[in-house]
């Protein structure tokens, strides 16, 4: 996942990766019931890869703020 939060994905290629995490643990557990798998995934506390995406998207944007403002607050302190 490396990187991962610095990609701007859409929201169907968000779902497909979801699709391919669910498909796995329908094969893992044997199942093709969805509610099933969703209740192994809590059970285990496993986050989809878009709920992963979404947490790790607005922590770099964060990171990038704060960033961005310590250069502007530490620039503007060089000049006095």
């Amino acid at each position: 996942m490396y990187g991962f939060d610095a990609c701007a994905l859409t929201i169907s290629e968000l779902s497909s990766l979801d699709f391919i995490v669910n498909r796995f643990f329908m094969k893992l557990f044997k199942t093709n019931n969805i509610d099933v798998v969703k209740s192994f995934q809590l059970y285990f506390g496993f986050s989809l890869l878009s709920e992963k995406w979404v947490k790790r998207a607005k922590n770099l944007d964060a990171k990038y703020i704060a960033c961005e403002r310590a250069f502007v607050y530490y620039g503007s302190s060089m000049f006095h």
